[in-house]
């Protein structure tokens, strides 16, 4: 710690507020928000501290020589502040939104005599009247283009002042109806405003506010014999009730409600929020963020709920979250609570559902994102140019000859010792091979032993690249790997090892990836490698170990399954294949069969009364 650095600690206020941690070169490293800016920022230097978000940048605090720190009135307002500040330095060690500068809004020119509804990235206070942030710009195309269908509102930017014709020929959208034609004086202002707050209803959510004010409009024009007006509503009731229709029901009633749903994988995060107004699904948006690994999860929950909320248009009464926010941080659930209410000018509660409709809602969303993060990832392996440089940072940390053009990687599983499966999963150019992909049963290890395992899955699948050695025409066309990636450490490694050289592949590279600290162990090498945080070449092994995993998991369930069907219908008296294919295509499960009354067992095709009786007499022993 420098004089300077430690002078400023001592100076440090007892108040609330944001600090900034700054390194030599004057960049903002990390920014974060206190209750008490002294004992916060000065915790960061003590021996024992607190928190898992200190314990994560602990390897930037040697760089740090200078804090600078801003007071605030109250944590509301740090929160707030921490927010536009991590979007205006975007700091490596905070969790934060990507491409946060870019989202879009739909911007009403509330200033303007005739008022246009646009696109826009920026947030000027002007007077208008914004919606968002919207994830997408196709997100906001797609309600832009459901706004034109149902609202004519100008889309041209010339000056149009209420009382002064524009124009001397209207547009050719006046004449399809798709303006109104303010700028020939063919709409009163006041008419025309009308128009724009249907309009900011719709973007709210609000549909069914909208209908009953525009069913009272019509039937106002109809008592004014004004039948052509009266139709033209009409159309737009049915248009708006057919958007209703087409949006999912939420069944909450008259609820207004955000839900966040959370996924992460590696170093990143996706948060799908479904926006509920009036019982209705609204929007469906995923947010993308940059968040450590070792960022606990309430952390990265209230890092995107600060600064997806500090641009936010529309603040529910209520949000629903996966987890709550424990405070260990520099936050707490009240704080969010608090800083939420200021922004929407009434009273917010976060909330977690355990069960019901909100929970399986909130699944939902949770498996949006994770879906997201998949494509996510999907998207940067179909990236050449990324994945060769990744095959190249790879090649050198490993100190092989080239980049690894193909990869094998491997896996066991197993549940307590029984049904071990191996995994084999191939990479080229740094893209998966699903073709290649091979599963294996562990015939010759007893028990939950994974060196073994690893050893019977390597010998059976390298034993064939042997000359002579017997083996499948398809398995001697298997060609040999450039790098074979065992799941685990320097026991793993070892064992690998042991089978490569017995099978005369004395030269073949082998790594093993151990998942606790994600690093990379070498046969002949006694302390592990360790790629940077954000290095391509580690992306990409975790790829590979994360589908080996998979594709394990997925084989080991299915056998487990058919041991548990097996297991429960081998002690059927007069149950053979087909008829426990017949049970099972009916019932869909063992459980269900015991459940079922005689009467239903006994309407499955070939199962008579006396044997539906001694089935379930069976089961229920």
């Amino acid at each position: 710690m420098t004089p300077e650095l430690e002078a400023t600690l001592k100076r440090l206020p007892d108040r609330p507020g944001v600090y900034l941690m700054k390194d030599a070169r004057g960049d903002v490293v990390y920014v974060g928000k206190a209750q008490s800016l002294r004992s916060r920022v000065r915790s960061y230097w003590q021996k024992q501290a607190p928190g898992g978000e200190i314990h994560r940048i602990r390897s930037v605090i040697d760089r740090v020589v200078d804090v600078e720190v801003t007071e605030t009135d109250s944590v509301s307002e740090a929160l707030l502040l921490e927010a536009n500040l991590i979007k205006r330095f975007r700091p490596r060690f905070n969790v934060r939104l990507k491409d946060d500068k870019s989202y879009p809004y739909i911007k009403i020119t509330l200033a303007d005599d005739f008022p246009r509804v646009e696109r826009t990235r920026k947030l000027v206070d002007d007077g208008s009247r914004y919606f968002g942030p919207y994830a997408s710009a196709s997100s906001v195309d797609e309600s832009m283009n459901m706004v034109r269908r149902l609202f004519p509102f100008r889309t041209c930017a010339i000056d149009i002042r209420e009382g002064e014709r524009a124009l001397r020929r209207p547009c050719l959208l006046y004449h399809i109806k798709r303006c109104q034609g303010p700028c020939i004086e063919a709409i009163s202002r006041a008419d025309y405003r009308t128009d724009i707050d249907q309009v900011g209803l719709f973007l709210e959510g609000r549909q069914e506010t909208l209908v009953n004010a525009l069913r009272r409009e019509m039937a106002g024009a109809a008592e004014r014999t004004d039948y052509e007006r009266a139709a033209t509503l009409r159309d737009k009731i049915r248009a708006i009730e057919r958007t209703m229709e087409s949006q999912k029901m939420a069944a909450f009633a008259r609820t207004e409600l955000d839900m966040v749903g959370l996924a992460r994988r590696d170093n990143q995060a996706a948060v799908t929020l479904f926006s509920i107004r009036d019982g209705k699904m609204i929007g469906r948006d995923v947010y993308l963020l940059d968040a450590a690994r070792e960022a606990p999860e309430d952390e990265v929950l209230a890092s995107f709920l600060e600064q997806y909320y500090a641009r936010a248009t529309s603040i529910p009464r209520a949000i629903y979250v996966p987890s709550g926010i424990d405070g260990s941080g520099d936050g707490s659930t009240a704080d969010l609570e608090a800083f939420l209410a200021g922004r929407r000018g009434g009273p917010v509660q976060l909330r977690v559902p355990r069960r019901g409709e909100k929970r399986d809602l909130l699944d939902l969303a949770t498996r949006n994102a994770d879906e997201t993060l998949a494509r996510e990832q999907a998207r940067w392996l179909a990236d050449h140019g990324k994945t060769l440089a990744a095959l190249d940072e790879l090649g050198a940390a490993l100190g092989l000859v080239g980049p690894p053009m193909r990869i094998e990687c491997y896996d066991i599983s197993n549940f307590q010792g029984r049904e071990s499966v191996g995994s084999m999963v191939v990479f080229e150019d740094g893209k998966p091979r699903t073709g290649e992909y091979r599963r294996f049963r562990i015939r010759d290890v007893e028990g939950p032993n994974d060196y073994a395992s690893h050893q019977e899955v390597l010998r059976r699948r390298f034993r064939a690249t042997r000359s002579g050695e017997e083996g499948s025409e398809e398995e001697r066309r298997w060609a040999t790997p450039d790098l074979v990636i065992v799941d685990g450490g320097k026991g793993q490694v070892s064992a690998a090892k042991e089978v490569l050289d017995a099978l005369g592949l004395h030269d073949l590279p082998l790594a093993g990836l151990a998942k606790e600290r994600e690093e990379l162990f070498l046969p002949a090498r006694t302390e592990p490698i360790v790629l940077p945080a954000t290095s391509s070449a580690l992306y990409l092994v975790q790829r590979l170990r994360d589908e080996a995993h998979r594709f394990a998991i997925t084989y080991h369930r299915s056998l487990r399954d058919k041991r548990t069907v097996r297991s429960a219908f081998d002690d059927l008296p007069g149950v053979g294949p087909k008829r426990k294919r017949e049970l099972l295509k009916v019932f869909g499960s063992v459980k269900r069969v015991r459940d079922a009354p005689v009467e239903q067992i006994a309407a499955v095709p070939g199962i008579s009364r006396a044997l539906a009786e001694r089935i379930k007499a069976t089961l229920e022993a």
